[in-house]
């Protein structure tokens, strides 16, 4: 039976580590808005899209998210002593090199049935500019799967935390805006999931346009 919330020991590491690290950088040395909050379901399966410009982006994702979001990690990071333990604490799950689209939607499927929310990047990786020019169908197909609404969200700002050479995050003001919901496609037919991915990007850059 599919749970409605994450697990409760791992909603009270997320808040701490909220609460002592994330929120007070993003709303202090970021001076972070965050926008379109009454929009997010805090309850039942969601899939968290949006674009990828940075390594502080799933934390901060999360922090304006509200409730902990699941990501995926490389297979290698299981394999160091206390940091398993750490990272599937806030919700991480291994997936295998060369086999990422398989082991990525098995995995993600069981994280919504455990009652976390998934983040997804829609360009499977990170961009120089926050832009999503080639974004995947993974997250509409697994929002089939799961009949799983999909939630866009536009990180505005983060490509310019660290610049080349640099080793200190920079104060660059943030913006998170959070779109409306996107339902999941009815089936996984690949010209609904292109549909849909489309939507999501769409919206994504919508929002990003809006700047600060």
């Amino acid at each position: 039976m599919a749970r409605d919330r994450e697990p409760p020991v791992n909603l009270l590491l997320y808040r701490l580590f909220k609460f002592s690290v994330v929120a007070p950088m993003l709303r202090l040395y970021f001076r972070g808005r965050i926008q379109g909050r009454e929009r997010i379901p805090m309850r039942g399966k969601l899939i968290v899209v949006a674009n990828h410009a940075s390594d502080f982006d799933p934390p901060l994702l999360s922090c304006a998210i509200g409730r902990p979001v699941s990501y995926m990690a490389k297979e290698e990071l299981f394999r160091v002593p206390v940091l398993r333990q750490a990272i599937q604490l806030y919700g991480a799950y291994p997936v295998k090199r060369g086999s990422a689209d398989r082991s990525a939607i098995r995995e993600a499927l069981k994280q919504l049935d455990q009652g976390w929310a998934v983040g997804i990047f829609l360009q499977g990786t990170r961009t120089g500019d926050g832009r999503i020019p080639s974004p995947k169908i993974g997250a509409a197909l697994i929002a089939a799967k799961a009949q799983a609404p999909l939630l866009p969200v536009s990180l505005w700002g983060t490509h310019r935390i660290l610049t080349p050479g640099s080793v200190w995050p920079r104060p660059i003001p943030l913006t998170i805006r959070i779109g409306e919901p996107i339902p999941p496609p009815v089936s996984g037919d690949r010209q609904q999931l292109e549909a849909v991915t489309a939507q999501c990007a769409q919206m994504i850059h919508e929002l990003h346009n809006q700047g600060r």
